[in-house]
């Protein structure tokens, strides 16, 4: 009976987890180049007793293709493909995202919501304009004319999977992620940049309904396990005492 209680008990406690998990997606449905997460799970076990319950063995991000969308932004870019904006922050620590909604700072320098700095470009003052092109060449117009003013290189990782969540859409690379290695975009089989848009969040909300319900059926049926056990214990003791 305890074995049947904690196996019941451990599903219940994995189902939490994964209710918190989609929790989060849901709240971050709205966040440009947010990325959704899933929980994992495995069997309890150990040595001669195998399937003693469910253990959540934390959350992987999933880094599927969100929407991209016409944005009024000046700055604002999209990566229609695989790769991720290489930033840095105040320290020179790099940083990567999916969030291409940038503003120019004072020293021209393109930054996000958080004051990281896009890697590659440096807009001067007396720019009149800016454009990115497909393959990350940036120009800007003066009043003498147009010039290429720098190009925009996207990071990919082998293991994009193991990236640490940040926060906020900003992810730092781990030893299980790799070392980035920097792509030119605009290959004809390679990820593209595409200006004026910006990829919104992976997170479908009909589709995170459905895992909550899913979610909260698992959870109830482990409930119902729990109450089954312990009514059998309850049952065991009586028959002891008579």
């Amino acid at each position: 009976m305890d074995r049947a209680l904690f196996a019941a008990a451990s599903g219940m406690a994995a189902q939490q987890r994964n209710l918190e998990t989609i929790a989060d997606n849901l709240a971050n449905a709205d966040v440009v180049g947010f990325k959704g997460s899933a929980q994992t799970f495995a069997e309890l076990a150990v040595p001669g007793q195998p399937g003693l319950g469910t253990v959540a063995l934390g959350s992987r991000v999933l880094f599927a293709q969100g929407k991209l969308a016409r944005s009024p932004g000046p700055f604002d870019l999209a990566i229609d493909g695989p790769g991720f904006f290489t930033l840095f922050d105040g320290h020179g620590a790099r940083r990567y995202s999916r969030n291409g909604e940038f503003s120019r700072a004072a020293d021209g320098t393109l930054r996000n919501a958080q004051d990281l700095c896009l890697a590659g470009v440096r807009i001067p003052a007396d720019a009149l304009s800016a454009t990115v092109g497909a393959d990350g060449s940036v120009r800007a117009t003066f009043s003498s004319g147009a010039r290429t003013i720098g190009r925009i290189r996207l990071a990919e990782f082998s293991a994009p999977e193991s990236l640490r969540d940040l926060g906020g859409a900003i992810f730092e690379a781990t030893p299980e992620s790799g070392k980035s290695r920097d792509v030119a975009p605009g290959a004809d089989d390679g990820p593209k940049l595409r200006f004026g848009m910006l990829e919104q969040s992976n997170v479908t909300i009909i589709d995170a309904m459905m895992q909550i319900l899913a979610a909260q059926r698992a959870y109830e049926a482990n409930a119902k396990g729990v109450q089954a056990a312990d009514e059998m214990l309850r049952i065991a003791n009586n028959l002891q005492r008579t």
